[in-house]
């Protein structure tokens, strides 16, 4: 029996043994946390990104963290620096994981990314980025997967595991103030997931999407003080989600019992999508009166 340091709070031991996973963005955030949730219930992950130094060293921390640095495959973390904005690129991680795993039963589009600024102020270049990163990055490596033999062997119309994906949005579903490209791009992957579940159920792949709401987690950081500041008054439970809740979210979808929520988008976000009031919200103009612009490099590392 594992420690309580290196198993699953939630799950039963073992309960993603045998299982493969890829998780996008998984080098940082709530990928990370997702791979480390995924790892600690047994399946075998590897976690893509652009940066290849970030993912070395979450691999490597991650493993060491889930007690997992014998080399053994049953929680094992790989890693491979991928753009999955370009389609070669995305089969070609698709193609790198099933080389190493031997398998691929889950697909985990967490990658995505988004910068402040008020809708009038959204350059094509920007609306661009956005979309390439949250639909056609999602698009590309689900395209790939899937081709590539995704969930392989199961039997469609049965309760035996297949494939699963699981695409990571963005709550809340009444808008997204300061950041309308990225609602638009993540209104579109969750009516998307709706369709690919019903196009891959004959190849028993589940698809389902996550919409998170504000989890405290590194990327917060890159937002606005008067942003950050009003983030958890914006949730009922007056608290931001722990990344570790998220996770367990993803490995629930990725159980058995998660297939039959196919084609289903799960909110986790403390109620915030029951917020009502007056726009712009209480705060996020900082006493202005205009909604504040996200400071950006030159040539942005959305992720």
């Amino acid at each position: 029996m594992a420690d309580n340091e290196t198993r699953s709070a939630v799950f039963a031991e073992g309960l993603l043994a045998g299982r493969a996973a890829l998780v996008t963005g998984g080098g940082t955030g709530l990928g990370r946390e997702t791979a480390i949730e995924l790892a600690r219930c047994g399946a075998r992950v590897t976690i893509a990104g652009r940066r290849a130094e970030t993912l070395a060293a979450a691999a490597k921390e991650i493993q060491r963290e889930i007690g997992c640095a014998d080399g053994g495959q049953a929680g094992r973390v790989d890693w491979v620096a991928a753009d999955v904005r370009e389609r070669a690129d995305a089969r070609r991680l698709v193609e790198t994981a099933l080389e190493r795993m031997g398998r691929l039963d889950v697909l985990v589009n967490n990658a995505g990314g988004q910068y402040f600024t008020p809708a009038e102020g959204i350059a094509l270049k920007g609306w661009r980025a956005v979309w390439r990163l949250n639909v056609e990055g999602m698009l590309n490596m689900s395209a790939a997967a899937v081709e590539l033999g995704l969930g392989a062997g199961a039997q469609a119309g049965t309760a035996s595991q297949g494939g699963t994906i699981v695409n990571v949005t963005l709550s809340p579903h009444h808008g997204m103030p300061g950041m309308a490209h990225s609602g638009a791009a993540r209104a579109t992957v969750e009516a998307l997931t709706r369709e690919m579940a019903e196009r891959w159920s004959d190849r028993a792949i589940a698809v389902m999407a996550i919409a998170a709401g504000h989890f405290d987690t590194e990327a917060m950081g890159k937002y606005p003080e008067t942003v950050r500041a009003g983030m958890a008054r914006s949730v009922p439970m007056q608290r931001l989600g722990e990344p570790r809740e998220h996770a367990w979210l993803v490995a629930l979808l990725c159980s058995p019992v998660g297939r039959a929520l196919n084609g289903s988008t799960i909110t986790l976000d403390g109620a915030r999508d029951n917020w009502f009031g007056p726009w712009p919200p209480l705060g996020l103009t900082g006493g202005t009166g205009e909604v504040p612009t996200e400071a950006r490099r030159p040539a942005p590392d959305i992720e």
